[in-house]
């Protein structure tokens, strides 16, 4: 596994690049926008290809980086699905993998430090974001924090993993890079608590100030979608309402770019013809089955996700490899579910 841990010396935030092998996929999380370019080199150098850009909690001291990755690499940026953030390719629950090719991740639902907050897990460590620090917890006093939720994901979900687990959280400001789940049950100093509400009462009184970046952060994180509209004033977005009438019609494939697990989750639009994100470039390449379907039926291909990010990113490679006829569902199977579309189970 190639694993990297990047420090952004300004808001004490780790980031870490992980894939299975060079010249394979890979994934970031916790990404810092000032830092995108040093990202971007480092893939470029492992000969990666970025296609999932992750952030544990919509974080209050920095600006996230999914964005701007997002744009110059047209990867899918992850979050939680209590996330407050505008628009984000993909949401995950408790119990979803975190997958690319030769990694999955265990996906947790750690609330506590904000009520978006996710841990995610391999068999030899774990993504903490700020739940559990090192030697430390993350305060929760902010973006709806609740220390009794906190100490349940703790005790309850973090600190049942294996002891030798390694902890790689989201941020550290003493110069600590990474410890283990035994570690932290002897030495950490808030874990040294005999009950939740003894753990409470130290949370309520740590009298923190707020984050410098506070005020501008999160506004700005929680404006991280692409601009939709953008696609649709060039022609190239059918609302839900109007997708309606479209399906079922045999001049027009619907195409569904979801990942297998969504589409468990969520439902599916009846005839959907399912090719994930992934492979898009493949398939709308000379040869591939989107190309030689548009091109030999002169059929309409109609694309959608969950929330229409990775819709509109489709229809825009589409587009610049000449198949004129695609487009996609504006909002995704979110915006076609509030439009009381069918789904299938």
């Amino acid at each position: 596994m190639i694993f990297r841990q990047l420090f952004d010396s300004v808001s004490g935030t780790y980031s870490y690049l992980l894939a299975s092998r060079r010249g394979g996929e890979a994934l970031i999380i916790d990404p810092v926008l000032e830092k995108v370019d040093r990202y971007l080199q480092l893939v470029n150098e492992l000969d990666l290809r970025l296609v999932k850009a992750v952030d544990t909690h919509l974080h209050a001291d920095h600006i996230t980086g999914l964005g701007a990755l997002r744009d110059k690499t047209h990867c899918v940026t992850v979050m939680g699905e209590q996330t407050k953030a505008d628009v984000v390719s993909m949401r995950l629950a408790d119990g979803d993998k975190l997958g690319i090719e030769g990694l999955a991740l265990d996906v947790i639902y750690t609330p506590g430090h904000t009520d978006d907050s996710y841990s995610f897990v391999l068999p030899d460590r774990v993504f903490t974001g700020d739940t559990l620090l090192i030697r430390g917890t993350g305060r929760t006093d902010f973006q709806n924090g609740d220390p009794r939720q906190q100490y349940e994901s703790i005790f309850g979900r973090l600190l049942k993993l294996p002891d030798e687990t390694m902890i790689f959280p989201a941020h550290d400001y003493k110069g600590e890079t990474v410890s283990t789940i035994g570690e932290e049950k002897a030495f950490n100093p808030r874990l040294q608590v005999k009950s939740v509400d003894e753990y409470v009462h130290i949370m309520n009184n740590l009298n923190l100030s707020n984050p410098k970046m506070m005020d501008v952060a999160v506004p700005a994180n929680m404006r991280v979608g692409l601009h939709q509209d953008d696609i649709a004033a060039r022609g190239w977005a059918v609302s839900a309402e109007l997708a309606l009438a479209l399906v079922g019609r045999p001049d027009v494939a619907l195409i569904d770019l979801r990942e297998q697990s969504e589409r468990e989750r969520h439902g599916v639009i009846p005839g959907a013809i399912h090719l994930p994100y992934a492979r898009l470039q493949e398939n709308i390449a000379a040869g591939g089955m989107l190309h030689e379907l548009a091109k030999s039926t002169s059929k309409q291909l109609l694309f959608y996700c969950a929330f229409g990010e990775r819709s509109a990113m489709a229809v825009q490679a589409a587009q610049d490899v000449g198949i004129s006829s695609a487009r996609h569902i504006q909002g995704g199977i979110d915006a076609w579910r509030k439009a009381s579309g069918p789904l299938m189970h």
